[in-house]
């Protein structure tokens, strides 16, 4: 590899921990979903190449609606003519639900929280989410002020909120407010401009402010975030008349374990995107840990049931394709291509009874609780076992295959897999199915039969070999046994059944019956399969379609 001077690990210092030795959060479990907010319509749509036209941003709306979140954040009207326009139609075209808090961000500058205000004229409830930068580095190198300047910001912005809600008592007003890059601020400074923010707005138990500790770059392990949201939540005053949310952001791929830390290390509430689009590596994925905690037997109170659906319409709003194997999402979350998987996930589905708890191997979740189905968990490739060849037969086709028939026909798949270098789709497999076994061109056909019973079975039957007729007749204890006995002295053979198995294609009265049979002649095993109305007829079948194979290979060497 070429050398980069650059490339250096010697310019970056290690995250200084917090000093909390009697942290409490790792012995903590979360068994209840946090308050969710999505924030796609507005971190999530500044982080677009193209932002979201107005008729894409309609149609998020109403996704997140329909998945069920209550809080929205639908834009930052004060520093975007459309934000503020989508903000006004929304009001004006009474599309917020009576259910649902509208959230809008602002800066701490007073002509921003006037113009938002203004966009928020008429509006039943809302969340007016204030926020100033109070990171060290920002405040020495951005803003180069000191704690008290950085501090007088958060102030001075959040008494201009309270003055321009009194301006508008019809509405029902809630505050937020953000120390954005906390996970870079001094924890206790944190709590100190928080505190001086909530001392202007005086929350109490009954109308809470939202304090959101944002993670708005992903700076140490998901652990010290925890221990920054434990000590904040210690430290701050007056606990119970606060909401602590997380907005945490993606840069080290750790933002759903960072937030699921941070509730249990205290907070309440989370805001995030669905699917995880935000800026540079993105932000919480709203989808992923509310699925986490439905996975866990906790109702997130969100629905994700159709996840085909969400994945199309972010899509579509977003221009961002989701990636085959987005956590619940992607296309291939729920597919198992290694034999070994397949084997064990066809092996539990098998004995899985609806009711009972899930426990599948390789699956942590039900895939049809996502709108996924069965046909989608197992897919066919070079690395591929009988497991899946058999999942596949079964699933999609009805057909059970024994076990030495799954190791046989699993051969002739993975010839197929590793001469093409291709996934084989289902529709493949059954016709190298049909191909091999049930589709053999045979010289025997059975014209017909009858079965008299005494203490053994003795059949008589008309049997046609290339045009000409056989009639056999043979003893047995039980049918095929005696049709054995039939086609050994017919044909002069040593037949020995080694193999049987057979079944109804469905559960329909008139279903079709396949028989499964392998058949042993000097040493050589040849396997026959036949699919009839009759199961008797269809195990006669059978046994013909193994004996064909015999005599052709007999007349191949005579006339070799």
């Amino acid at each position: 590899m070429a050398s980069n001077r650059h490339y250096t690990h010697t310019k970056y210092r290690p995250f200084p921990p917090v000093a909390l030795p009697d942290r409490r959060w790792p012995d903590q479990v979360i068994s209840a979903a946090p308050v969710w907010c999505s924030v796609d319509l507005r971190d999530g749509n500044q982080a677009l190449i193209e932002p979201m036209s107005v008729a894409q941003k309609k149609l998020m709306f109403q996704l997140l609606l329909d998945v069920g979140l209550k809080e929205i954040e639908i834009g930052f009207p004060a520093a975007s003519q459309p934000d503020f326009d989508f903000v006004r139609y929304l009001i004006e075209e009474n599309k917020i639900p009576a259910d649902v808090t509208v959230q809008v961000l602002t800066q701490a500058r007073p002509e921003l929280i006037q113009r938002t205000f203004e966009a928020l004229k008429g509006v039943r409830r809302a969340i007016v989410h204030l926020y100033n930068s109070t990171s060290v580095v920002q405040r020495q190198k951005v803003f180069k002020l000191d704690k008290a300047g950085i501090k007088a910001i958060a102030v001075n912005g959040a008494k201009e909120v309270l003055r321009c809600a009194a301006l508008a008592p019809e509405t029902d007003w809630f505050f937020q407010y953000s120390p954005e890059s906390f996970t870079g601020t001094e924890v206790e400074y944190a709590v100190e401009v928080c505190q001086a923010v909530c001392d202007v707005w005086q929350p109490t138990p009954d109308h809470k402010v939202i304090l959101n500790l944002p993670a708005t770059v992903e700076m140490a392990t998901p652990n010290v975030y925890a221990d920054q949201i434990e000590l904040f939540c210690r430290l701050i005053r007056h606990r119970d008349s606060l909401l602590i949310s997380l907005h945490t952001h993606n840069d080290r791929g750790c933002g759903v374990a960072a937030s699921e830390l941070g509730l249990m290390a205290g907070a309440d509430r989370v805001e995030g995107c669905l699917l995880g689009n935000g800026e540079r590596t993105g932000n919480l994925d709203l989808v992923v840990m509310a699925m986490n905690l439905y996975s866990q037997g906790i109702d997130p109170g969100l629905d994700f049931s159709d996840m085909d659906r969400i994945v199309s319409v972010v899509k579509q709003c977003t221009q961002i394709d989701v990636h085959p194997r987005q956590p619940y999402a992607g296309s291939l979350v729920f597919t198992a291509f290694s034999g070994s998987h397949q084997d064990a996930i066809k092996k539990c589905l098998d004995l899985y009874h609806e009711g009972d708890p899930w426990e599948i191997a390789y699956l942590p979740i039900d895939p049809r609780d996502v709108g996924r189905t069965y046909q989608d968990v197992i897919r066919v490739n070079s690395q591929s076992g009988k497991g899946g060849v058999a999942y596949v037969m079964s699933s999609k086709y009805g057909f059970e295959l024994p076990r030495w028939l799954q190791i046989e026909f699993s051969r002739v798949v993975q010839k197929e897999a590793e001469d093409t270098g291709l996934e084989v789709s289902p529709e493949r497999i059954f016709d190298l199915f049909r191909r091999e076994y049930v589709e053999l061109t045979s010289p025997l056909r059975l014209m017909g039969f009858t079965i008299e019973k005494s203490d053994r079975e003795y059949i008589k039957g008309r049997i046609e070999l290339q045009g000409r007729n056989f009639d056999v007749q043979g003893k047995g204890n039980g049918m095929l046994e005696a049709f054995v006995d039939a086609l050994q002295h017919t044909f002069n053979l040593q037949l020995q059944i080694l193999e049987y198995g057979e079944h109804a294609l469905s559960q329909q009265a008139n279903a079709e019956a396949v028989t499964y049979l392998q058949v042993k002649h000097e040493g050589q095993r040849y396997t026959g399969i036949a699919i009839h109305g009759d199961i008797v007829t269809s195990s006669v079948n059978a046994l013909l379609n193994a004996v064909s194979q015999i005599l052709q290979g007999q007349r191949r060497q005579q006339t070799a």
